[in-house]
Parts: C-alpha cells; sequence; structure tokens
C-alpha cells in the first residue's frame, strides 16, 4: 500500500505507469463525470463513485489477483482499512471474471483517513476495506483506477 496527495504524486516512489494512469484519469476530469465504469486505455479503467461511508464492521474486505487498485478520493472524507499480503481471514469465493474475494476480516487491520486530494494504491493480494466512515455516514465521491499488472512489466 502506498499513500499520498495528488499534487505529491511524482515523488511518492510509485513507478511511471501508475503516475501515468492517475494523470489519465485526471486529465479526464472525473469529479464532473456520472458514476460508472470508463475505459482510458487496454489495460486501464476508471469507476467513478458515489456513494455514503458505513462502518467498518458493517463492511468486507476486497482482494483482488490481476489489477492494482488506485484510489483517489475527490469529495467527502473516508476511511480505508487495509492489512498486509496474506493478512485476510475467512475468505468468501473468488469471483475471477470480475477480480475479486470477500474477506470477514482482516488481521492486524491499519486505517487511512483519507481527505480530498488523497490517493492510495493497493496491490494484488493487498486486503483492503474502504469506503468505511469517519464518524457518522457521509456522502463521497471517488475515482478507483483498474490498472492490470501486466502493465508493470511493459
Amino acid at each position: 500500500m502506498i499513500a499520498g496527495k495528488i499534487q505529491n504524486v511524482t515523488t511518492a516512489g510509485l513507478p511511471p505507469v501508475m503516475i501515468d494512469a492517475i494523470a489519465q484519469a485526471l486529465a479526464a476530469n472525473p469529479a464532473q463525470k456520472a458514476p460508472g465504469g470508463y475505459v482510458l486505455g487496454e489495460r486501464l479503467l476508471m469507476n467513478v463513485m458515489c456513494f455514503t461511508t458505513q462502518a467498518a464492521q458493517e463492511k468486507r474486505a476486497e482482494l483482488h489477483q490481476d489489477y492494482i487498485d488506485i484510489q483517489i478520493l475527490l469529495e467527502g472524507a473516508e476511511q480505508v482499512r487495509y492489512g498486509f499480503a496474506g493478512s485476510e481471514r475467512a475468505c468468501g469465493e473468488w469471483h475471477k471474471e470480475d477480480d475479486y474475494q470477500l474477506c470477514a476480516r482482516i488481521e492486524a487491520e491499519q486505517r487511512l483517513f483519507m481527505e480530498p486530494g488523497m490517493f492510495v494504491v493497493f496491490m494484488p493480494g493487498e486486503p483492503h476495506k474502504p469506503g468505511c466512515c469517519v464518524g457518522d455516514a457521509a456522502d463521497i465521491k471517488k475515482v478507483v483506477l483498474k490498472l492490470h499488472r501486466s502493465a508493470l512489466e511493459a
């Protein structure tokens, strides 16, 4: 997991392909886009989401095998729970076509408090539970980029 502020993305230690993916997403002006999925490239998808945060205990963690998650908060405040690769517990079935698995909990769970203009990157195999509330439930708008892991090999 790597997190930071968008204005410092070039100094966050990300590979150039991830910096380019974030630049492509921001150039698409996601704050003005309706919620939904957008194809930005052969190995890059952008999901614009608007939803209400929930208590962490009401949510399940997610895992991916093939896609890197790059999440950018546009509006609101969000808590993201996460763990290290291999810390997921009590996981359900694998949804290969949609590249996700849901898990009941994360061992030694960590917390990240996001505000607009922040990003977080989760590599395949890193469990994460986004969309948790900070205090009371609140509406947020965010972008989730899905970058295929093969982009790192190019």
